[in-house]
């Protein structure tokens, strides 16, 4: 799937991230742990989302942001969903995904800007802003309302 850039500030706050990044600027023996600590945070967040994916390893580099995924996702949608929810964590500025899925269609994506709304990006992408139920859908359930976007956060797009 490759690497996807995301906004380092915004996003799910998962982990102690200032710590891990000053662990990693100073070259702190401990980084090394703090980077897995945040590694293990994310893949919880990632299991949490119920998305069906096996023998997920998450890895976190601090001093970039990066986070690498690996292991098998049972389709396009749920690889896409996986990046998205370790993206989406304050901190990361990439995620490198690995993932192995069955072949599917590939979705857009939406960097979500102030003033944004479903309805909006609804308009952009499909030229109908009452199809924002499809985007909301196709996030879920890192969304958990259609009005609770923010910007800096990273959304799929699906093909209708």
């Amino acid at each position: 799937m490759g690497l996807f850039s995301f906004i380092k500030e915004a996003g799910e706050k998962l982990f102690g991230a200032k710590e891990v990044e000053q662990a990693a600027a100073s070259g702190a023996p401990n980084v090394a742990e703090l980077n897995q600590k945040a590694a293990d945070a994310i893949k919880a967040y990632i299991e949490a989302q119920n998305l069906g994916v096996i023998g997920l390893d998450v890895g976190f580099d601090g001093a970039s942001g990066k986070v690498t995924l690996a292991g098998s996702a049972p389709s396009q949608e749920a690889a896409e969903k996986a990046g998205l929810a370790a993206g989406n964590v304050a901190s990361v500025s990439g995620v490198d995904n690995n993932l192995q899925y069955p072949a599917g269609t590939a979705s857009q994506y939406h960097d979500v800007v102030r003033g944004d709304t479903l309805s909006a990006i609804a308009k952009k992408y499909y030229g109908d802003a009452n199809k924002y139920p499809v985007i909301f859908e196709a996030n879920k359930p890192m969304l958990t309302h259609p009005d609770k976007i923010y910007p800096g956060q990273k959304l799929r797009i699906p093909a209708l």
